[in-house]
Parts: structure tokens; C-alpha cells; sequence
């Protein structure tokens, strides 16, 4: 068993890990307290192709798999959530599906902006009584002369303002449950689609949460993705991937958060020693570390798995729930080390406490990827 990267892989990690200190972190304070959308740092990511990792280069891609992404998408991360929420929302949730259920055609006019980066991607599921209920989901879909006119409202849809292409649910016959949604993909400035509210958030400030708004929205037929009535099981496909990526996003805010508290500790002294030489403060660093590394391995065996092309919802889930929980407790731990000062916006470990607490919430809930962990294990898997 070998637990160590490629020299690929390693050389992939190194080039994001400069990018990300040269040209996210510096930045990254500035982001939060002014709530503003990254675009100067994501341009600069796609423009080094890591917006198409882990897809063919014959689509656009950069190359790579889910692993690949995981590196990507923590060491952006550690560097800024904002940035590789962004990054993440566009990569996975948008672009996953089209590579799945699209047609030549959609791959070609949708997929391949969003993996060089020319355009943004959003995914818009969830609504106010349809959250991890999708089958409670009331945005509609009609047909009219072969094509569609979508009603309802979406909320909490990530890059929302910015995104220009966005896969959406709606369903067709609501007697029929989750067996009547449909997926599609809207555009920007689609007659009848609008963004709404933007949201106000505790965390992750830099990337735009909004809502989506159907008014007789008109989508012809050729932007319905994958069959009517498949909604359902495309949303869920695309799920289960990306909770690989949120646990890579949760592990590099971890990882953050850590690298603060432990340099502090060595620097801060109380009593004519560094804190560091406390037992208290070194049991918290040797529970930081140790967690970390367990969310990071739980990670790097579902991106694993994924690539080989074996099941790993469990392992996902697993690696989900680890990995945002393990974010907030050593982000709560960061503050506790800094004491006064980890409480003060001046220092990252506060910014990195308020955006570890989205991972446990977004792309299914920690209550949730116990259930699907329960599911996976009672059927035997």
C-alpha cells in the first residue's frame, strides 16, 4: 500500500501551493471584509488550467482526476476558501454533469468555457422547502411546442451573481416525486431567468451566494440535460462527487488554521516561555495535526476511488463529515490558541473559524452524510 503522491502529483502541488501564497492569500483578508467576488484570482487560476483539473483535454480539460482535484482544490483553500469555492462550484457541480449526461453539442458550447475558465458555473437545487428534501422540490417545468418554461425560485446557489452557465432542477409532474424532475442548463440572460437576493453571510464572503428566480423562463429542448425525469439521479451523481471536493476545501481551511496556531504558539510567550512549551497548548497541536491528517487520508481514498472507477459514496460521505467537522474544531482550537487576539478580524484564524462552518452544512449536511454513510453500510457497503 502506497500512501504517497506521484512526482506529478507532488509537482502539481507545489505550483498551486506558489500560486495560491503569491496570488490568493495576500488578498484573502481584503475578499472577506469587503464581502467581494475574487475575480482577479480566479482569472489568474484558470489561466494556469485549474479550472479543467481532472477533466480530458479534449473537452477543455487540464488533465488529471479526482485526486489531482483534491490537491488543487485544498491547497487553494489554505489559501482562501472564497477562491476555491469558486473554483469548486465551477469545476464539480457545473461542469461534472455536462461531462456525463451532455450531448457533443453541450459539451462543446457549455463544458469547455467553464473548464478554461471563460465562463463561470452555478448549481441551482436547492430551494426554501426542498433542501436536503430534493424531492420536495416545486420549481416547475412545462412543456410548449417541445421546449420548456420554468417557474420557481432557487436559494443559497453559489457564484449565482457571476456564473454565466447553470445547471438547474425543475419538475416536470410533482405527483410523481423525485421521478419528475428534469435537469437543465439555463445562460445567463435567458428570457424569464434573474438573480435575486444576495445573501449576507457569516463565511466564505468573497464567493456570491444568491438566489434564482423562473418567471415563464424560456429553455428550448436543446438545453435539457440528460432525459426527462432523470433530474433526480443527475443532481445526486454530481453530489456525491463534490463532497470529495468540499472535504479537500474543509482540510485546507484545517490546514490553514493549523499552520497559524502552531507558528503563533512558538512565537507568543506568557510567563518568559513560548506557549508552545505548554502541555495544554501541545495537546491541542498534536489533536490539530492528528485530525487533519485523518481528514486528509479519509479525502484522498474517496478521490481514490473515484479515479478507479469504483464505489465510493460511503468513503465521500465519510471523508465529508470527517473533514468539515475536523475544519471547525481546529479553527476553534486556532482561536483558542491566539486567546484575545483570535477573536481580533486583524488575524486569519477568525476568518478561518467563520468560513469552516459552511463545510459542515453545504453540499449535504453533516446529518445527512450520516444517514448516507448508515445506508451505505446496512445495504452492505
Amino acid at each position: 500500500m502506497d500512501f504517497s503522491l506521484s512526482e506529478d502529483q507532488k509537482m502539481l502541488r507545489a505550483a498551486v501551493r506558489e500560486f495560491a501564497e503569491k496570488e490568493v492569500e495576500p488578498v484573502a483578508a481584503k475578499i472577506d471584509e469587503d464581502g467581494i467576488f475574487p475575480v482577479k484570482a480566479v482569472k489568474k487560476a484558470a489561466e494556469i488550467g485549474l479550472m479543467g483539473t481532472g477533466y480530458p483535454e479534449a473537452v477543455g480539460g487540464s488533465g488529471g482526476g479526482a485526486l489531482e482535484q483534491v490537491i488543487v482544490f485544498e491547497e487553494v483553500a489554505r489559501a482562501c476558501a472564497s477562491t476555491a469555492g469558486v473554483i469548486i462550484v465551477t469545476n464539480e457541480l457545473a461542469a461534472y454533469p455536462i461531462l456525463v449526461f451532455g450531448t457533443d453539442e453541450q459539451k462543446k458550447k457549455y463544458l469547455t468555457p467553464l473548464l478554461k475558465g471563460e465562463k463561470l458555473g452555478a448549481f441551482g437545487l436547492t430551494e426554501a422547502g426542498a433542501g436536503s428534501d430534493v424531492a420536495a422540490m416545486s420549481t416547475s417545468a412545462a412543456k410548449k411546442d417541445g421546449d420548456y418554461l420554468l417557474n420557481g425560485n432557487k436559494i443559497f446557489i453559489s457564484n449565482g451573481a457571476e456564473a454565466e452557465i447553470i445547471i438547474t432542477f425543475a419538475t416536470l409532474d410533482k405527483s410523481q416525486g423525485y421521478r419528475g424532475i428534469t435537469a437543465f442548463i439555463i445562460e445567463k440572460g435567458m428570457p424569464g431567468f434573474s438573480v435575486g437576493k444576495h445573501e449576507r453571510k457569516m463565511g466564505i464572503r468573497g464567493s456570491s451566494t444568491t438566489e434564482l428566480i423562473f418567471d415563464n423562463c424560456f429553455v428550448p429542448s436543446g438545453n435539457r440535460l440528460g432525459p426527462e425525469g432523470k433530474g433526480f439521479s443527475i443532481a445526486l451523481e454530481t453530489i456525491d462527487g463534490s463532497r470529495i471536493g468540499i472535504a479537500a476545501q474543509a482540510v485546507g481551511i484545517a490546514q490553514a488554521a493549523f499552520d497559524k496556531a502552531l507558528a503563533y504558539s512558538q512565537e507568543r510567550k506568557q510567563f518568559g516561555q513560548a506557549i508552545s512549551n505548554f502541555q495544554a497548548i501541545q495537546w491541542m497541536l498534536a489533536d490539530m495535526a492528528t485530525q487533519i491528517d485523518a481528514a486528509r487520508l479519509l479525502t484522498y481514498r474517496a478521490a481514490f476511488l473515484k479515479d478507479q472507477k469504483q464505489p465510493f459514496i460511503k468513503e465521500a460521505s465519510m471523508a465529508k463529515v470527517y473533514a468539515a467537522e475536523t475544519a471547525n474544531f481546529v479553527a476553534d482550537k486556532a482561536v483558542q490558541i491566539f486567546g484575545g487576539y483570535g477573536y481580533i478580524k486583524d488575524f486569519p484564524v477568525e476568518r478561518y473559524f467563520r468560513d469552516a462552518r459552511i463545510t459542515e452544512i453545504y453540499e449535504g449536511t453533516s446529518e445527512m452524510q450520516r444517514m448516507t454513510i448508515a445506508r451505505q453500510l446496512l445495504r452492505g457497503g
